[in-house]
């Protein structure tokens, strides 16, 4: 309810939804991006890119999520994201 991941994992199943929280401070209208990337053989297929404005009074959390109901292939996935096209940071995770 509070875009908050309550229970962090870097490891999810074929059919999880995967969550990304993203805790912004500071005060303006601000354009949030997620780039979700799949990882196989040193190449990189993009997932999914979602972008949201934000327009935050002081601290703020935003949240991203992938889904893929007929499951995600095995294998390693990263999720970056971007404040205004610049990185802002990535986490790594995989699929078992």
């Amino acid at each position: 309810a509070n875009k908050k991941v309550t229970s962090p994992a870097d490891s999810f199943a074929k059919k999880d939804t995967i969550d990304a929280s993203v805790d912004t401070t500071g005060a303006g209208t601000a354009a949030l991006k997620a780039k979700w990337t799949y990882q196989k053989g040193g190449q990189e297929a993009l997932v999914k890119e979602d972008t949201q404005t934000i327009a935050p009074s002081g601290p703020a959390t935003s949240e991203f999520h992938v889904s893929k109901p007929d499951g995600w292939p095995t294998g390693d996935y990263r999720v970056e994201v971007f404040v205004a096209d610049k990185s802002a940071g990535t986490k790594t995770f995989s699929v078992k």
